[in-house]
């Protein structure tokens, strides 16, 4: 372990102890002996937006992840410790993991476990390990959900070997570790194992058929396997479908997804000539379908279809209108459309505003994105400005003092950091070349949990490539390959590029030596 890690893992041990009220004689001695420091340590604070960031002796939390002095906080604190705890030692036995936390001062327990395992979904190895203490300590779970939480990472991460063990272990399933299976398996193209999962359907408690048969189907049309979705249609149809609008709704959906607007309005035709009649759900889906497209003036014809037959649009229709409108920059109908929502009672929300901030920012309609973030922060409730909001204004931010402008605003609006906020930070701070902010992210999204994930070693890697730092890059690449995580495919071409160039390069300088022999060979000649 190198002498920097050990000393941030000592200093974040003896913060939890600090907080559990543990003597720090003999406990701060026991952790000296586990991670003796290699250098002192001196209090550095930095800071950043007016937020301070201390050195590896404070604990320290970016903007909204500052814990309140109350449980819950507590609890936030709790699972950074565990979290750091399992990531610094994440090549070790569940024992020596036991023992570390035990010096500690942490207890396991479900609520706990939970907040760890969702605090970085990219890494499997936590929530791994942290199925193993759960056996090994015995701990106490009130339901499936923990395990539930696990397999959905591992089955995210495509780590089926752990995924199986994990759900032998099961004492108890339930409706959620059924959604799981399926969502995993299709995900991973396990179209066969979804199915068998679905024919054991009572094992997991589900009694209604329909809703089982609905959960197969969404899952399936989600990762793309629509046309097999349909086929299973079709063939559990009498059984299952019956005259239910729901299950024709999830293959239209489906289709839509694809793109494949021909499908769609093929199995349009098929629901408007059955026993089904097309429903909010339906119209809704053709018209995002349409706008996605670009047959904006189709999807009117639908939008207007709905008021004028009764069917009144829902907010996500209005919202996905007004979306489309935007993008065609006929900003003026989109008001419209935002006007007339609340004149026939469609209450807008914060995504109807995002949607028109997004367009606005791009369109570096400044005075007007601002206005409409205030109107935003007065009606509160559901159109209060949340991290979607703020990711719009981060992504288009054109200057540092625009990022802390934004920041302030969250802290004013009490919205706390998300790694995918996090992530558009550092991307912004690579771009400008500004490495010392964003060496302090990288920190802070360590020290949160909440990162660097597999998006933060991308930004890092191709920004390092891009000022001709390859073996740095390539430190960073196999940091990353370490830590469990998939390199995006631009990534890897990228590096195999680079690993190629230089044997490119030794060939190039070999050709050159030997026609350089030849030249010398051929002049010998001519002199003799």
């Amino acid at each position: 372990m190198r002498g920097k890690y050990k000393t941030e893992i000592l200093f974040q041990l003896q913060n939890a102890l600090c907080r559990r009220r543990i003597s720090s004689s003999t406990s701060i001695a026991a952790l000296r002996r586990l991670f003796p420091p290699e250098k002192p340590i001196h209090d550095n604070i930095i800071t950043l937006s007016g937020f301070r960031f201390p050195g590896v002796n404070q604990s320290a939390h970016f903007l909204h992840s500052l814990p309140d002095r109350n449980s819950t906080g507590h609890d936030k604190q709790s699972a950074v410790d565990v979290h750091n705890v399992l990531k610094n030692h994440s090549g070790s036995p569940p024992e020596e993991i036991e023992r570390i936390l035990d010096k500690c001062g942490i207890a396991l327990t479900e609520e706990l476990i939970m907040e760890v395992v969702n605090r970085n979904r990219s890494d499997w190895r936590p929530a791994y390990t942290l199925s193993r203490l759960i056996l090994k300590k015995s701990i106490y779970l009130s339901s499936s959900s923990v395990y539930n939480e696990i397999l959905d990472v591992l089955g995210k991460m495509r780590r089926f070997e752990e995924f199986y063990h994990v759900f032998d272990e099961m004492s108890e399933r339930d409706g959620k570790t059924y959604e799981v299976l399926l969502n995993r398996y299709a995900a991973a193209h396990k179209v066969d194992e979804a199915v068998k999962v679905f024919e054991r359907r009572r094992e997991f408690g589900i009694e209604d058929d329909s809703v089982a048969f609905r959960g197969l189907l969404k899952w399936l049309c989600r990762y793309k396997h629509v046309e097999f979705a349909e086929t299973l249609f079709s063939s559990y149809r009498r059984e299952f479908g019956g005259c239910d609008i729901k299950p024709m709704n999830i293959i239209l959906n489906g289709w839509c997804v694809l793109g494949n607007v021909h499908e769609a309005k093929r199995f349009w035709k098929d629901i408007v000539a059955s026993k089904c009649r097309p429903d909010v759900v339906s119209y809704g889906t053709m018209i995002n379908a349409l706008t996605k497209k670009g047959k904006v003036g189709k999807a009117m014809e639908l939008y207007r279809a709905m008021w004028e037959t009764g069917r009144d649009p829902d907010v996500k229709i209005c919202n996905n209108v007004i979306d489309a409108l935007c993008f065609k920059k006929r900003i003026p109908e989109a008001f419209g459309v935002f006007k007339e929502m609340g004149e026939k009672g469609c209450s807008p929300n914060v995504a109807t505003y995002n949607s028109l901030l997004k367009h606005l920012c791009k369109l570096r309609r400044t005075e007007k994105v601002w206005e409409l973030v205030e109107e935003m922060e007065d009606k509160g409730g559901s159109c209060s400005p949340n991290d979607v909001t703020f990711g719009y204004l981060l992504k288009y931010s054109q200057r540092p003092e625009d990022v802390e402008a934004v920041l302030e605003r969250m802290r004013k609006n009490m919205c706390e950091m998300t790694s995918d906020l996090y992530n558009l930070v550092f991307r912004l701070y690579v771009q400008w070349g500004d490495e010392e902010k964003a060496r302090e992210i990288w920190n802070e999204m360590e020290r949160s949990g909440l990162g660097p994930d597999q998006r933060t070693y991308t930004v890092r890697i191709h920004g390092l490539h891009a000022k001709g730092k390859i073996g740095e890059a390539l430190r960073y690449y196999r940091e990353m390959m370490s830590r469990g995580m998939v390199p995006e495919p631009r990534t890897e071409i990228l590096l195999n590029q680079v690993k190629a160039k230089p044997k490119e390069e030794e060939e190039e300088d070999n050709k050159l030596r030997l026609n350089s022999t030849e030249e010398e060979t051929e002049i010998e000649m001519n002199y003799t």
